[in-house]
């Protein structure tokens, strides 16, 4: 099987906004509690905080960080969780049916964030709250002192503002299962009233509203044009969130549904554009997708346990054990985040450790990457710079979610300062290698080529506290350049890096 890309430096789509490859972490199950938290683990920092967690996170590379939540802020007080820890209220989360110790809340998040590496993306609750909570939280995290929620802050230990510029207006507020679920009307509204009083208090923030839970919501895509029609002038980001399932294990079907993701995308997009020409406006609002990942491995099982236990502390929930599979399927997922890099310009995936994450760790023990780990960290460290329009000429399969799914999916990055031509390609076909015939051009003179793969002949693979490396990258052989040509073979179901010096 054959395919050939050409790459122009001068077809372009966008400037790569850093954040598409932000993180998320949510208080639910273990990925705050024995997940980046745990004061007497050994690798334990003077904050509580593990080491080893904290070096698998900068590894990845991750700008910014989405907290609380998700489901969980939409009853979360956010003044639970400062002051003295002793002091502090264990509450029921109704979203995940557990109790919450508040152990963990704005100040050690802040401190755990600035040891990764990361910024604070923050959300605010609009389910059972509203804009008074809002504007008091963003003045206790924003606002220097003289004040009664900063000077609260500085009585808590910390001087200094955080200056957190990303602030998301409540979280799926379309579905039915949210605690506060709200009309679009009704949420609009809100929103639109919420993000004025923040704007009043600081116009530089910027401000994400929330749109359609995922593309199969019965209010999609009206969600969108009557939420934006209320909050257009006021917002500069519309959230949508995406999870990609394989119930049936038919692996075609399952790497097509990026497909969906792109049209899921494209649609917003024009509605969009729809309301900011039905209200003549100069302003652009852009897409944060700052929710997207795997997720079914435990979730029908999970929801089921989730009924019947009595309000346990941080459980094993939603511990997805991630496989070879997934790896094309988030190899794929990040090539459509780059190609649609115009309009999303945050990205989130969900979650960081432990539940449905990259990472997983072991109460008092090891921490370890999982298998979709890989795919991200490679896009992260190297996907940075101008998105490329390619022209891509391979074969292609018809599924159920779409017609003409190519087999090669593949996205290309010029970082002109690195001086670097970087391509993402998973080969979709499982029984066929694939050449590539790659055409540079207005590049300059390619100097060298790096390939880095990934691949396992069992699409069931896993890494594991005891087998943690059983899935991983491998410098591959067989890439070659000739003049402005490069060519090289990937194999069946396979994910590649392909980096050019120039």
């Amino acid at each position: 099987m054959e395919a050939k890309v050409t790459a122009h430096a001068r077809y372009t789509i966008a400037d790569i906004d850093k954040r598409l490859y932000g993180s998320f972490l949510e208080h639910l199950g273990r990925a705050v509690y024995t997940g980046i938290y745990e004061p007497d683990h050994p690798s334990a920092d003077e904050n509580g905080m593990r080491r080893d967690v904290i070096e698998l996170v900068q590894s990845l590379d991750t700008p910014v960080c989405r907290y609380p939540g998700g489901n969980f802020v939409s009853a979360y007080n956010w003044e639970d969780g400062i002051g003295p820890r002793e002091s502090r209220p264990t509450r029921l989360d109704l979203a995940w049916r557990t109790a919450e110790s508040n152990h963990v809340g704005v100040h050690e998040f802040a401190d755990w964030a600035k040891a990764a590496g990361t910024d604070m993306m923050l959300a605010v609750n609009l389910g059972s709250r509203g804009l008074d909570a809002a504007r008091n939280f963003v003045e206790y995290v924003n606002h220097p002192g003289g004040s009664h929620w900063s000077d609260l802050r500085r009585k808590n230990g910390r001087a200094d503002p955080w200056n957190v510029k990303l602030w998301c207006l409540g979280n799926e507020m379309d579905g039915p299962w949210q605690v506060g679920h709200k009309t679009a009307s009704e949420y609009g509204h809100l929103a639109n009233e919420t993000a004025k009083a923040i704007r009043a208090f600081d116009d530089k923030l910027e401000l994400v509203v929330c749109g359609s839970s995922h593309s199969d919501m019965p209010t999609y895509p009206q969600w969108e044009a009557t939420v934006l029609d209320e909050t257009y002038d006021q917002v500069d980001y519309i959230s949508l969130h995406m999870y990609f399932e394989n119930y049936e294990k038919r692996t075609s079907e399952y790497l097509a549904l990026p497909q969906k993701l792109d049209r899921y995308i494209g649609t917003v997009a024009g509605v969009i554009d729809y309301v900011k020409a039905k209200k003549r406006s100069k302003k652009d609002v852009k897409i944060s997708f700052d929710e997207w990942n795997v997720w079914y491995h435990e979730r029908k099982s999970d929801a089921k346990r989730m009924k019947e236990w009595d309000w346990p502390h941080a459980p094993v929930l939603l511990e997805d054990i991630y496989n070879f599979e997934d790896v094309l399927q988030v190899g794929c997922i990040l090539n459509t985040f780059i190609r649609r890099s115009d309009v999303v310009r945050i990205a989130c995936i969900a979650q960081l450790v432990n539940v449905i994450a990259p990472i997983m760790t072991e109460p008092g023990g090891k921490a370890w990457r999982q298998t979709i780990y890989y795919p991200f960290q490679l896009a992260s460290r190297n996907g940075r710079g101008v998105a490329l329009h390619l022209d891509v000429d391979c074969p292609s399969y018809n599924a159920d979610v779409a017609a003409d799914v190519p087999y090669l999916d593949i996205a290309g990055v010029h970082d002109a300062d690195a001086g670097t031509v970087t391509f993402f390609a998973i080969n979709r076909h499982g029984e066929e290698a694939m050449s590539i015939d790659l055409s540079l051009e207005r590049f300059g003179t390619p100097r060298s080529v790096e390939h880095t793969l990934i691949k396992h002949d069992d699409l069931e693979a896993k890494n594991t506290r005891d087998n943690p490396d059983a899935v991983k990258p491998v410098k591959a052989d067989g890439a070659r350049l000739s003049g402005e040509t490069l060519q090289l073979s990937v194999p069946p179901y396979s994910y590649s890096m392909i980096k050019v010096t120039l």
